[in-house]
């Protein structure tokens, strides 16, 4: 008969349980650093229709409307008129646009992230 040394079958159950406890823990820093980079894809979406929006308003005559234009340069579910507004200001040798887009959420009961908000201004033509 041989003679055990270490951990009891005990001690191993106990390890689980505690592994189950920290589960949790991992999956919400997982989730928040998905919705880190969702925010961040947001602004980066802002971001390119403030400036196509701004490129497009700059022309004597735009080929479409700016806020169209700066909407179809979005990803589909960001640039809706839903998700997604615009603000302009127009000068004597410049345009400014400026974007908002909503930041979408993937955590659970977190409905609201707010907005990121790009701006743009481009030398009339």
């Amino acid at each position: 008969m041989t003679k055990r040394t270490g951990t009891s079958r005990r001690d191993g159950g106990q390890v689980a349980i505690e592994y189950m406890g920290f589960i949790p823990l991992l999956l919400l820093v997982g989730l928040l650093a998905i919705q880190l980079g969702v925010a961040a894809y947001a602004a980066n979406q802002a971001g390119t229709a403030a400036r196509v929006a701004a490129r497009t308003a700059s022309h004597d005559i735009p080929p479409m409307p700016p806020e169209m234009a700066g909407r179809e340069a979005m990803s589909d579910w960001l640039g809706t008129p839903k998700n997604s507004r615009f603000d302009h200001t127009y000068g004597v040798d410049e345009v400014t646009y400026t974007a908002h887009v909503r930041i979408p959420s993937i955590i659970p009961g977190k409905s609201d992230w707010g907005w990121a908000e790009r701006r743009s201004t481009m030398p009339r033509e």
